[in-house]
């Protein structure tokens, strides 16, 4: 496989313009794709893990880092994946990281790399693989980790040739994991609400938004990141349905990046280059109106890497990165409400802390979504109790509050 490994071949003048414009360095380097998981088989976990006894302590850890940049061809200017670091850690029975071992060199050989000696590192033109095998993992005896008898560890690390992952990036997914399993909110009972009305009361507001603003953009909702690295089983439509992938022999991650390599990486830029080829939508056209109008105050708190509210000319705080638990929010004195477009959970505790300020929550998410013709229930988790919930979708409900609000002003 060639890197640069061409994403968007052949920029318009505009979309150049869209790259300079929006994805340099600003409230965080935008040419960074970036992505933990990691997996425990623990009693807290069982639904998902299929923990039933204490020597049940299988663990899978992913971390990808993927560079982009402006690339030359002899066409136009395209968009390239210039730095690719994929980090695959399993921790199973000796039985189990035995048959992944030969699976993994099985794989090696079908995909055509070429071991260096020593048989710790195999290359292939512009990737390299490298295989480590622990007894207990040294991460595991830094942090005082112990595991059943006879588990064995096994990372492996792809990465272009030219790549090397400093040591804070290879320590990053080993913090996230030391930060333990997130505990769902115990949702309350919230008062449903027809529309967003109920603002035009609570004026200055601040917005927090997650991907069901990105969905409408036309950007495949996360559970596709689930689906390109096998982090779940995705059986059936239910997200609680999913069962973690977590033994290394159902595991076929690897298996599809050594084999096809280039095949593979063409679902790795799926998502980024969905999010540079989408527009802002009405909803973040009217998120600008508001803000304009003094309605809106602050930047937009986003847990989303698709750049669309800067686009629509809005500053943005973002959330989804892994160096903060709990990453800090600009938050501005005098907002009485918290607008939560299009988001699931409080993973970021931006709603908890906006309850703590005295803030009005105010929730905007249909709850739910289409599939196949069929209407999937998907219930917020922690709206709590003097919240308010209104049931519509961002695209629905923001250009009728503008209005409104105009209405009010005339």
């Amino acid at each position: 496989m060639d890197i640069p490994y061409i994403v968007i071949d052949q920029l318009t003048p505009d979309q150049q313009q869209v790259w300079k414009t929006y994805f340099g360095d600003a409230d965080r380097p935008r040419y960074i794709e970036e992505g933990i998981w990691r997996r425990t088989q623990e009693k807290a976990t069982a639904e998902q893990s299929g923990w039933t006894a204490a020597d049940d302590a299988r663990r899978r850890i992913i971390h990808y880092r993927y560079r982009y940049g402006l690339v030359p061809t002899t066409a136009a200017t395209a968009v390239g994946l210039t730095d690719l670091y994929l980090y695959h850690s399993a921790t199973a029975p000796a039985d189990e990281i035995d048959a992944h071992h030969d699976a993994l060199w099985d794989s090696l050989t079908t995909g055509g790399w070429k071991e260096a000696p020593g048989g710790l590192l195999w290359t292939r033109r512009d990737l390299k693989c490298r295989i480590t095998e622990h007894g207990a993992h040294p991460q595991d005896k830094a942090a005082g980790r112990t595991l059943p008898v006879g588990y064995r560890s096994l990372d492996v690390q792809i990465a272009s040739v030219s790549y090397a992952p400093p040591p804070a990036v290879r320590q990053l997914p080993w913090n996230v994991l030391s930060t333990g399993i997130r505990r769902k909110n115990r949702p309350g009972t919230p008062t449903r609400v027809p529309d967003l009305s109920v603002l035009a009361d609570l004026l200055p507001f601040q917005v927090e938004i997650g991907c069901g603003t990105s969905v409408e953009a036309g950007i495949p909702p996360l559970h596709r990141l689930h689906e390109i690295y096998r982090v779940t089983d995705r059986q059936g439509h239910e997200p609680r349905e999913h069962r973690f992938t977590l033994s290394p022999t159902a595991d076929t991650l690897l298996h599809e990046v050594l084999t096809e390599p280039e095949e593979k990486t063409a679902e790795f830029v799926e998502m980024f280059r969905a999010c540079f080829l989408a527009e802002p939508t009405p909803a973040m056209w009217a998120l600008k109106e508001l803000k304009d109008a003094d309605h809106l105050v602050g930047p937009v708190i986003t847990n989303n890497f698709d750049v669309l509210a800067a686009r629509a000319g809005l500053d943005e705080c973002f959330m989804r990165r892994y160096d903060q638990a709990v990453p800090d929010v600009e938050w501005v004195d005098g907002a009485k409400a918290l607008l939560v477009v299009g988001l699931h959970a409080d993973r970021r505790k931006v709603q908890a802390r906006a309850r703590a300020r005295g803030m009005q929550v105010v929730y905007l998410d249909p709850e739910g979504f289409w599939r196949d013709g069929q209407f999937m229930p998907y219930p917020l988790e922690g709206p709590q109790d003097g919240d308010l919930v209104c049931r519509a979708t961002a695209a629905e409900a923001l250009p009728a509050l503008v209005n409104l609000l105009k209405q009010h002003a005339g």
